[in-house]
């Protein structure tokens, strides 16, 4: 069996070359072309609550999302997009409001103007845009208003609310094969169909390629990495990734990056969205870093200085280590909104934390700064590696404080103040 030694495997280095989209301008951000892959999250809260959708809104544009979307689903939630945009604005924050639409869309849209024109993007699925003779003249009134706004559209198809007549006619089409597929496969191409349909006829009606954003949604990791293959060798739209209703807590975090780690790695994907249920009182922002994460370890993005930290072992039987990780880990995140504005390139700082003398001095020298703690039966002292050579040794009660205290030296003295 081949291994990684063998000299006849060929295993890339990084991610494979990005597959080539059409670029998709939303405000400040480009979705697909050249520009890197963007991160979007989801409000929970009602729309029509205009300073909690706004307040977390910002929370989300904080921790680092990109693209939020907006459920707008009522005339009440319709009526608040303008003022929950006016509201960000005045505290300086411009992340573009992706609307997202459902049944009546376009009569939401067409009844309140200001808030088609506060919204970067809108959001339509072809599962639900319409049914019967209306589907058609519903579509066509949505594309029609992003028409008249000049506005770009994410055409999302989703596995739990797909186009019963395209299932429907795939399933005709199917019987009338020589060896016809099996019920997965049918249900994918539906999906697929229902898509690149819609989004063909969004440019009968005049809307531009560089204005069109598809998605086709499952919830299972297989048959995502299966829709998106086929999706992406049959189209160059921009397409955005997500494992729709993912999950709660790692169910949801674990399931997610296997499926769009394999799709990233392949160059398919320009915009994701990690779809988790959130804890009990856990703040909304956890997709955004987990996503922030899955892109930064795979060396697609680099948003806040990476933590390494080594998992521990009976030669780390004190919990020092892992409360200082975890004090590393949570200031450069908290510090990361002031050290973004004030210095270049400090999201590519690297830092480790380590609890013993087997890895610890090694791997501390591979990053910018690291920390080597002492094991059980070890010197009770704290070797500090900067830049790959020994800085100092911290020693005492106050290792915490010292070793963040060196981080934020370092920063000041390192990073380029941004012009």
């Amino acid at each position: 069996m081949s291994t990684a030694t063998d000299p006849t495997v060929s295993l890339p280095a990084g991610p494979v070359a990005r597959r080539r989209s059409v670029g998709v301008p939303i405000g400040a951000v480009c979705i697909g072309g050249d520009g890197p892959v963007v991160v979007q999250s989801m409000t929970n809260t009602d729309t029509a609550d205009i300073v909690g959708t706004a307040r977390q809104v910002a929370e989300l544009a904080r921790a680092g999302s990109e693209l939020v979307r907006l459920t707008v689903n009522t005339a009440e939630a319709a009526a608040a997009v303008p003022r929950i945009r006016d509201r960000l604005a005045m505290t300086g924050c411009s992340v573009p409001l992706i609307g997202d639409f459902h049944y009546n869309g376009h009569l939401l849209l067409e009844r309140e103007p200001a808030c088609a024109e506060a919204l970067a993007k809108y959001r339509i699925n072809p599962g639900n845009v319409g049914f019967g003779k209306k589907k058609d003249t519903q579509f066509a009134a949505i594309i029609e208003t992003a028409l008249r706004h000049g506005k770009p559209v994410r055409i999302g198809a989703n596995w739990g609310s797909i186009d019963q007549a395209m299932v429907a006619a795939q399933m005709d089409e199917n019987s009338r094969r020589a060896q016809p597929w099996d019920a997965a496969r049918v249900a994918r191409e539906a999906l697929i169909r229902s898509a690149l349909d819609s989004a063909a006829r969004a440019e009968e009606l005049g809307l531009p390629r560089e204005r069109i954003v598809l998605s086709c949604k499952v919830s299972g990791v297989q048959e995502l990495i299966a829709v998106y293959r086929d999706l992406g060798a049959r189209c160059d739209y921009a397409l955005h990734l997500g494992l729709t209703e993912a999950g709660m807590g790692s169910k949801g975090i674990v399931a997610s990056a296997a499926a769009l780690a394999v799709l990233l790695q392949e160059g398919l994907g320009d915009t994701i969205r990690i779809s988790l249920t959130p804890e009990p009182g856990e703040s909304r922002t956890r997709e955004v870093i987990v996503a922030q994460e899955l892109l930064q370890t795979m060396g697609l993005r680099a948003f806040t200085p990476l933590v390494t930290a080594c998992p521990g072992c009976g030669r780390t039987t004190s919990t020092f280590f892992q409360e200082l990780a975890r004090t590393v880990q949570d200031h450069v995140r908290a510090k990361m909104p002031e050290w973004r504005i004030k210095y270049d390139g400090v999201e590519n700082m690297t830092l480790a934390v380590m609890g013993c003398i087997v890895n610890g001095p090694g791997e501390s020298r591979y990053s910018n700064i690291g920390i080597s703690l002492p094991g059980t039966g070890e010197a009770p002292a704290a070797p500090v590696f900067i830049d790959g050579e020994k800085a100092m040794t911290l020693r005492g009660e106050n290792i915490a404080q010292e070793f963040v205290g060196v981080v934020d030296d370092y920063v000041a003295r390192r990073y380029a103040p941004r012009q």
